[in-house]
């Protein structure tokens, strides 16, 4: 069986015979309908590769769901131990002592800051302006192409 690769050289070759006045229609036809039963064969061997790869990629999404919620569940539960130790050791007054295995301490945090107000200009980042594409498409869907705009439609491949 041919490639795919093969069969399109195939079909591109035909396509001139389809031009040329002295080809034989018969054996053009012929031809043509040989390679387009191969593509046909080709393109089902392609489709079930692409659903058992398809399929692969869903295993592996969803194992990576139940990963990650498993990994939140058990970062909850480190962060529920620590503020019980460390709401213990505020109740008890013991904000620093040793054990045979660690050492604990209540310490402070670094400084942070609460935006209760608006801000100085001096205080602001300057941006970049951002392309809101969504309210352009709805734009000149509505109105036409502009100078600044137009709307393209590509093309891909569905296999069901």
């Amino acid at each position: 069986m041919a490639t795919l690769y093969e069969l399109t050289e195939q079909m591109a070759y035909l396509m001139q015979l389809l031009e040329d006045p002295d080809a034989e229609e018969q054996v053009i036809l012929d031809t043509m309908e040989g390679i387009d039963f191969e593509i046909e064969e080709k393109a089902d061997g392609y489709a079930k590769i692409i659903r058992m790869l398809s399929g692969q990629v869903d295993a592996i999404t969803a194992e990576v769901d139940r990963l990650t919620a498993r990994k939140k569940a058990i970062s909850n539960n480190v962060e529920r131990l620590k503020n019980s130790l460390e709401q213990s050791m505020i109740l008890l007054d013991k904000k620093k002592f040793k054990t045979a295995l660690f050492s604990f301490n209540i310490q402070k945090n670094p400084a942070t800051v609460n935006i209760i107000g608006e801000v100085p200009e001096q205080y602001l980042i300057p941006q970049e302006p951002k392309v809101d594409k969504k309210a352009i498409i709805a734009f000149v869907k509505e109105h036409g192409d502009t100078e600044y705009a137009q709307l393209t439609q590509s093309e891909s491949l569905r296999i069901r």
